[in-house]
């Protein structure tokens, strides 16, 4: 136990409160069993530990651990809850619980068997947490944890404090709304930056011409480690999924034919499907389906994009800037809550009833001049006006 609080002491030694995630303000804290899924990169565990340090009323009585530090070796993680219990601790804090073998069971354990214990934790964004050998559904609270909005981005790296708008603030409102920003800061070079490295805080500190290969690694690491955790693949599964996203890579957003490609891979047809899903639930690529068309798991998508603009162009020296503004526009209504999806009519239609076109800011409204609540999402805008809405600005939706 020792060596886990100075463990602990030495992590905390080097934490901040100058700024914070989105979601720490909106953590489930009243929930005895939370997991905190999200990519690798974008900040689980500094906010366990932001709300250990400068929110948790009784620091004391929480303990901050890492499932593949070496005192697991020897102890288990049900061990080390009872002790904790026995000393009036009242809080664990669990880091990388994927890492940890039968995390199902034990977590299980530790619910049922310290009743005024409280597990916080997190994991890959790969891993189904309500799967495993025992069942979690009916204890288990999971929040997904995104990359940073483009207006977490200039808060972080410009210290600005600008707040999150709604999506129907951005329809109605957004001339005004620019206005007031741009009497700030000029979004346009921060948003192309944002584009290719801001999606990741830790991006902040490195050398732009390091970034690539620092996602390229992140990618590696969900494909090599997470995903063999979570669905217990072998090298060779995962040597051919790597192959599966080269196909992806290479021509990113596209309509996948799925015959092809398991025949280039060597697969069947259902190996494509099921490893697609897996690299969607790992939050590396994002499948999305015409209007009214389900997401089976035997389902073929009807287009394939990368999960965020900044894996467009870590994997592609030379990214479509039209792909890369639509990556950008899924992701951010996405990860908004927003409902999105194909349009017959114009590129995407959301909450059901918006119909938008994206573009660069001389694309016109050809396509959808005669739709009822269509919109343009234009870059190379500051300001829009009308049913032109500058781009940029959907990155304040989250």
């Amino acid at each position: 136990m020792e060596e886990l609080l100075n463990f602990q002491a030495n992590i905390l030694n080097q934490m901040s409160d100058n700024w914070s995630r989105y979601l720490l303000k909106d953590l489930m804290v009243n929930e005895r069993l939370l997991g905190l899924k999200g990519l690798r990169g974008v900040g689980k565990t500094t906010i366990l530990l932001q709300y250990m340090t400068y929110q948790y009323p009784e620091k004391s009585k929480a303990l901050y651990v890492t499932s593949d530090h070496p005192y697991f070796y020897t102890n288990s993680l049900f061990n080390l809850a009872g002790i904790w219990y026995a000393n009036e601790g009242k809080l664990l804090l669990i880091d990388e619980v994927h890492k940890y073998p039968n995390w199902s069971r034990e977590l299980k354990l530790i619910y049922d068997g310290f009743p005024s214990l409280q597990v916080f934790f997190t994991s890959s964004s790969a891993l189904d947490l309500y799967r495993g050998e025992s069942d979690l559904s009916r204890r288990l609270a999971v929040q997904d944890l995104e990359g940073m909005s483009f207006r977490e981005y200039l808060n972080f790296t410009q210290k600005f404090g600008f707040e999150k708008l709604s999506l129907e603030d951005v329809l109605i409102n957004h001339q005004e709304i620019a206005t007031e920003i741009t009497k700030k800061i000029h979004p346009l070079p921060y948003f192309r930056t944002y584009l290719k490295s801001g999606y990741f805080p830790f991006a902040a500190n490195l050398p732009q011409e390091s970034i690539p290969s620092r996602i390229i690694q992140i990618l590696n690491t969900v494909l090599e480690t997470d995903l063999s955790f979570a669905q217990d693949y072998s090298a060779g599964n995962v040597a051919k999924i790597k192959r599966l996203l080269g196909v992806i890579a290479a021509s990113a957003p596209f309509e996948p034919n799925i015959s092809k490609i398991a025949e280039k891979l060597g697969l069947g047809r259902n190996t494509v499907y099921l490893f697609l899903h897996h690299l969607q639930d790992a939050k590396i690529i994002r499948m999305i389906n015409m209007t009214g068309k389900s997401m089976g798991s035997l389902q073929k998508p009807d287009k394939i994009y990368f999960e965020n603009p900044n894996f467009t162009y870590a994997l592609q020296a030379e990214a479509n800037i039209g792909a890369v503004r639509e990556t950008f526009f899924i992701n951010q209504l996405s990860n908004s809550g927003n409902d999105i999806s194909l349009s017959k009519d114009g590129d995407f239609l959301v909450e059901g009833k918006y119909i938008f076109e994206v573009g660069g800011k001389n694309k016109g409204f050809d396509q959808i001049k005669d739709m009822e609540n269509s919109h343009l999402a234009l870059d190379e805008m500051e300001i829009g006006f009308g049913k032109k809405i500058p781009l940029w600005l959907f990155g304040f939706l989250y």
